[in-house]
């Protein structure tokens, strides 16, 4: 009785663990929902962060760089035998034992502006780097608003396909009573039929062209599969004839205000202006400065103190007739050695310095002379490379407002001619049902319809995209 109620136990807090995960799996994703997804998972977007940082890095490392420089070394030495002692500069043969110790430290006062200049185009280099980095986000949710709206049309080339499949089926159940009945002859009946399997033939068809439309779309969200991946469908009754009021040239003078390409290449031609002036930079003259201080230690070394010794008289000969005779007395000076502590050897063997450095460039192979011209060059190729942007953003903006100018033109053309051929269909279908037309009217007729249908709708869709393409060289965001 216990297990059974510890099994319903676990039971139940199993599913209300998984219940949510089904849910979530299922839940309809809006347009909104697909683009922050595809810009937080996208391997091009992370890569591309990554090539920002390191450009921050990048800059923050030129601007240590004015900093200067500070280092520090610490060595030991042992030796035997016949040497110099490196601080007593005496012969020795007993075992040396020394350490050195030494802190440096350098700065450059002026390079030709060469320091600043790296500055300037390094952080030009970051700003172009983060304008690469929205337009790359821009041109992902682009990319998925195709992709999504793509999947709406393909929807609705379903839903048609199956309608017309539908007008079919009951047309063939309503010749097989006739047929049975005598009315028909087995021939209407055979092609109506036929009619039946090519239109499932062109659901099948739909239906692959709708599922191939969410593998693409779950590919650009890097999404492992497309199961359970279902989108939300918009309500679009009537599509905003207003997106095209504006001119390719206003929008063309929008665009190149604010989208982040043109910007990127304006950054990127600044940035070579400002490494052409560091490369000229490198004529003039460098000055440094640099300064350091030494110390050692070594167990050779030692201090010596004075003292006064009191020398008593001494017998230093004696006379012919064997007298002694005695030295006298005096006071002399003695040197006595003792060890030389280490933090006094730190302090007194210190050595410092402080140097100024002029240095004038004269001939250096030519380098000099060949990186300005390189630099030059690079100036040249990037105002060429911002005026290409600059042309390839009017094209597209040119290109995009004629498909948008024409989409519309002929989705208001399929409005017309929709209702015109609903009205045949309509009055066809009804003298079929009566006998007065063929088979093969009443399919020309219906296939008239579904064709006017998906104009309709293909001229709908690219009217969407196009004139949410042409507000977003605006820089508006996209709505469907």
């Amino acid at each position: 009785m216990k297990r059974t109620t510890w099994t319903r136990t676990l039971l139940l807090a199993w599913s209300f663990l998984i219940i949510p995960l089904v849910s979530m799996s299922q839940e309809a994703w809006t347009l909104e929902q697909c683009i922050d997804y595809a810009l937080e998972h996208n391997i091009q977007v992370k890569q591309q962060a990554l090539n920002t940082e390191y450009s921050k890095n990048t800059l923050q490392q030129s601007k240590f760089g004015i900093l200067p420089s500070l280092n520090g070394s610490v060595s030991g030495n042992l030796s035997s035998g016949r040497s110099v002692d490196p601080f007593t500069y005496e012969f020795t043969t007993q075992n040396v034992t020394s350490y050195n110790f030494a802190i440096s430290s350098s700065a450059t006062l002026f390079s030709g502006l060469q320091q600043y200049n790296n500055i300037k185009a390094n952080e030009f280099n970051l700003k172009a780097s983060i304008k690469d980095f929205e337009k790359l986000k821009n041109d992902i949710a682009l990319n998925i608003s195709a992709a999504y709206l793509q999947i709406l049309f393909a929807e609705e080339l379903v839903a048609i396909a199956e309608d017309q499949l539908g007008i079919t089926q009951q047309q063939v159940d309503r010749t097989e009573k006739l047929v049975e009945a005598g009315s028909l002859a087995q021939g209407s009946l055979l092609e109506i039929q036929a009619q039946e399997a090519s239109e499932e033939l062109q659901l099948i068809t739909a239906q692959n062209n709708l599922d191939l439309s969410y593998l693409t779309l779950t590919q650009l969200l890097e999404l492992g599969s497309t199961e359970d991946f279902k989108i939300v469908r918009p309500q679009i009754d009537e599509i905003n004839e207003g997106r095209i009021v504006q001119t390719v040239g206003s929008i063309y003078a929008e665009g190149v205000e604010l989208l982040p390409q043109i910007q990127s290449a304006e950054y990127k031609l600044r940035s070579s202006e400002k490494n052409l002036a560091a490369a000229r930079g490198a004529y003039l003259p460098r000055l440094s400065i640099s300064a350091s201080y030494y110390t050692g230690y070594s167990n050779n070394r030692k201090l010596f103190d004075e003292t006064d010794m009191e020398v008593p008289e001494q017998l230093i000969g004696r006379t012919e007739n064997n007298i002694p005779v005695y030295s006298y007395p005096y006071t002399t000076t003695a040197y006595l050695d003792k060890d030389y502590p280490f933090a006094d050897q730190f302090k007194d063997n210190a050595y410092k310095s402080v140097s100024l450095s002029l240095t004038i460039p004269i001939f250096n192979n030519l380098q000099v002379m060949t990186g300005v011209k390189n630099s030059k060059l690079n100036v040249l190729s990037n105002q060429y490379t911002l005026e290409s942007t600059k042309n390839q953003l009017y094209k597209e903006i040119q290109q995009a407002h004629a498909d948008a100018v024409a989409a519309l033109k002929k989705y208001k053309a399929s409005e017309k001619s929709l209702a015109a051929s609903q009205e045949s269909f309509r009055y066809t279908q009804q003298k079929f049902d009566v006998g007065l037309v063929t088979t093969v009217d009443f399919n020309l007729a219906k296939t008239q319809l579904a064709r006017v249908q998906s104009d309709l709708l293909q001229a709908k869709y690219e009217y969407l995209f196009k004139s949410n393409v042409l507000q977003f060289y605006r820089g508006k965001p996209i709505q469907l």
